[in-house]
């Protein structure tokens, strides 16, 4: 894959000796340390104290020491697959999520407690439900959401995020009625009786985003709602300081269109983008991509365009993954298909030949079939051994499909968070075959490399909450999912959200270990999720965050002990 043009973008200028309790390189050899010398941004010699002085010396270095005593250090997180705007969005949304509450009423009177003192008109706006998480074991209609205002846009969005719930007033302001047909790639659904619930999904979800949000052409849905550039800018930085919170220093942004872009561009511009963020564009783009000769990883180490992004089907949160037999829990739903095969294949072969890399959301062992069978007549007609194709989600491969993507080199990118908050709902959606959801433990004896991402705002950008649930697959209801030969180790686990991440994005030369000459990004822990019991791994603190050699993020506590 082709290399990034080096920037180091308000780097450190003064050299450091960072010490600590240990040091997890994540390289190669799983080596630890217990001191680094970093310098412009750079390591510059890792191991000892006195390894670290003796190279010092040897360059000419001066540098100031930053001890962090007990503390252990890790390479910065790589969040490969998240969606940082629609992320940073919700944040002025209110949050409906199982931490807050756990049954439909107790989400409207969330929502009503925001409608009260609201300008007139203003939409009221929550994200995070998951039905089969609600006492009432479904969605909200919208005759429950006009409980909370009748006289503007409600708009609840499921935590899949490929829809929600709507209030009659949504629905009748945009002209959806009882006989309105379904668009391309999503629907409006009905009760028994052929009456509309509230309930929408994927393209149908223009009626919130306008016809630029949601592309019908079964290109992919994307959610992020237009405010002005301001806001958005302001919604980024927001967004920003959560992942830094969470030891995020890298960002695959798998959601990419012109609003996107324009926003990167502008955030670089005035000097805030203080994440490295690798873009993936949605693949109505591709036509525009190759035109403009982007045709390989293209910018400097903080922006940078990666890849494309296609969607095979759906969501399992959404029920909209593609079960052709239908579902188990409602054998009437199917979920879809985003494409027929072969314009699938026509669209991979297009950006392989290329030389782009494609990262592709596909959930359904049906739809992870189009991909891999799409790849794989890629690969023939074009041989890549470094083409790095990735399967996104990648949530019920079957073992034979597992082993071709060892064959061609398909990099699955997983999020463990998505069982641990409805794991038990893809058991219940599915039947027993969910309990495999995010087989990672299936990807490891296969050989296939995996990377564990967050998909935020699907989750919340928490790595150590994903590394702890790939290690026990227990979910949020302490439910342990599918067999111990699913689950990794912590090691395994850690590296799947690091190097493995690095890997994933195209920047394993210069991002992911904490080795000499990659950039001195890394995280400050409270303790060491490689010694810790494996169900305490989510307990430690991430006390703060380097990008570049300087700090970006800091606790208090930790600011109050330094």
């Amino acid at each position: 894959m082709r290399k990034l043009t080096p920037f180091d973008r308000s780097a450190q200028t003064t050299p450091q000796l960072v010490t600590a309790r240990v040091i997890h390189t994540v390289d190669a050899d799983a080596a630890a340390a217990t001191a680094m010398l970093t310098d412009r941004g750079r390591i510059v010699a890792i191991g000892t104290q006195a390894d670290c002085l003796a190279a010092a010396e040897r360059a000419g270095l001066v540098p100031e020491h930053v001890d962090l005593g007990d503390a252990v250090v890790v390479p910065g997180f790589v969040d490969a697959h998240a969606h940082p705007l629609m992320y940073g969005q919700l944040t002025t949304w209110v949050d409906c999520g199982p931490e807050k509450a756990g049954s439909i009423p107790e989400i409207v009177a969330l929502l009503q407690a925001a409608a009260i003192g609201a300008p007139a008109g203003r939409p009221v706006r929550g994200y995070g439900y998951e039905q089969r998480n609600l006492a009432e074991k479904r969605h909200p209609t919208r005759f429950e959401l006009d409980e909370v205002a009748a006289d503007r846009e409600v708009y609840l969005m499921n935590a899949s995020g490929h829809g929600g719930v709507v209030n009659s007033y949504t629905l009748a302001t945009n002209g959806v009625g009882r006989d309105t047909p379904n668009p391309d790639g999503g629907e409006f659904f009905r009760d028994a009786d052929g009456e509309l619930t509230g309930e929408l999904s994927d393209a149908a979800c223009n009626i919130l985003t306008g016809v630029h949000g949601v592309k019908i052409g079964h290109h992919g849905p994307n959610f992020h709602l237009a405010d002005e550039p301001e806001e958005h800018l302001r919604q980024l930085d927001a967004a920003t300081r959560r992942f830094l919170a969470g030891g995020v220093t890298s960002i695959g942004d798998c959601q990419v269109t012109r609003r996107e872009f324009d926003m990167y561009l502008r955030l670089a511009e005035a000097g805030r983008l203080e994440l490295r963020v690798s873009m993936y564009l949605l693949s109505h783009l591709l036509d525009e991509a190759l035109e403009m000769g982007l045709v390989g990883q293209f910018g400097n180490a903080h922006l940078s365009f990666a890849g494309i992004k296609l969607y095979a089907d759906g969501t399992l949160g959404g029920w909209t993954a593609y079960f052709p037999d239908g579902y188990v829990g409602d054998p009437c739903r199917t979920g879809q298909l985003y494409h027929e095969p072969a314009e699938y294949a026509a669209l991979i072969s297009r950006a392989h030949a290329a030389g782009l890399q494609t990262a592709t959301h596909a959930q359904s062992p049906t739809a992870i079939e189009m991909v891999v069978s799409a790849i794989e007549a890629a690969l023939a007609e074009r041989p890549d051994s470094d083409a790095r194709h990735r399967i996104e989600h990648c949530g019920l491969p079957t073992p034979e499909q597992i082993d071709r993507m060892a064959a061609s080199g398909i990099r699955p990118v997983n999020q463990t968070q998505h069982y641990f908050n409805w794991g038990e709902g893809v058991e219940e959606a599915i039947g027993t075959p969910g309990e495999r959801f995010n087989p990672l433990g299936e990807f490891e004896r296969a050989g296939v490399p995996f990377t564990i991402s967050s998909d935020a705002p699907v989750a919340e950008p928490i790595p150590l909450e994903a590394i702890q649930t790939a290690v026990t697959r227990v979910t949020r209801r302490g439910h342990r999912l599918g067999p111990d030969d699913l689950r990794v180790s912590a090691l395994s686990a850690l590296r799947a959200h690091t190097i493995e991440g690095a890997v994933s994005i195209g920047r394993e030369d210069d991002l992911g270990s904490l080795e000499v000459g990659k950039y001195a990004d890394f995280v400050v822990l409270s303790d060491d999720p490689l010694a810790v019991e494996v169900e305490d791994i989510s307990s430690i603190t991430v006390r703060e965050t380097w990008v570049d050699g300087t700090r970006r993020h800091v606790t208090a506590e930790a600011l109050a002990s330094a």
